[in-house]
């Protein structure tokens, strides 16, 4: 069965802008089609993903997990995809990232949706970069959500150059608890004020020959 181009770009399109996986069921829903035609699209696409005698491979793929569909980078090219974000000693974090890391440094050990939760917007490509940048690493899994903990690691203490995570300036006050998270109104900048605070800290001792500078662009 042909599936119509139409069908194929518009699953593109929501694997595309994503965080999670999404089911078979759920893209039915959104585009109002079949189970069984969505089945049969996302096949289509891995395969032409996948690539054969007359086209080439993609540098992407769509990967079966957690119940549903997600796009990923094609792991063939994980070292490529490495050295891209960690390329150069003195490569610089973006706003989103130290801001993420500040998040992590004070209420570590801490979980992904709750990270996104203070910050508002999803961190999933910014968790990505702090692992591959060796500054967090996974520390376990929230007993009641089973959602994967991060926390940070001696390479971002040798980076800021503290000795330990008492160190960090006395910031943590202004981090609001899980239940006030929804009413976080004024508080954001205050929250967020941690990244300034490591700024400064970064522009006085700006790490270990070999480590990354995390100073903002």
């Amino acid at each position: 069965m042909m599936i119509d181009d139409e069908v194929l770009a518009g699953i593109e399109a929501v694997l595309m802008i994503t965080d999670t996986a999404v089911s078979t069921a759920e893209l039915a829903t959104a585009l109002g089609l079949e189970e069984g035609t969505v089945d049969e699209a996302i096949a289509t696409l891995k395969a032409d993903y996948d690539g054969d005698e007359t086209h080439r491979q993609r540098g992407f793929e769509i990967r079966h997990v957690a119940g549903g569909f997600r796009i990923f980078s094609r792991g063939d090219y994980h070292e490529v995809v490495k050295d891209f974000l960690t390329s150069g000693q003195s490569a610089k974090l973006s706003q989103a990232a130290l801001e993420t890391l500040a998040v992590i440094a004070y209420r570590q050990p801490i979980s992904r949706p709750r990270i996104a939760a203070i910050r508002g917007v999803s961190v999933d490509g910014v968790i990505r970069t702090l692992l591959l940048r060796g500054l967090i690493v996974e520390a376990g899994k929230e007993a009641t959500t089973s959602a994967l903990l991060y926390a940070t690691t001696p390479t971002f203490l040798d980076t800021l150059g503290m000795n330990s995570l008492d160190d960090l300036p006395e910031l943590a006050p202004y981090l609001p608890e899980d239940a006030d998270v929804a009413e976080l109104g004024s508080q954001d900048t205050e929250v967020l004020a941690a990244v300034d605070e490591l700024d400064e800290d970064l522009e006085d001792d700006p790490g270990s020959p070999g480590q990354p500078s995390l100073a903002r662009e």
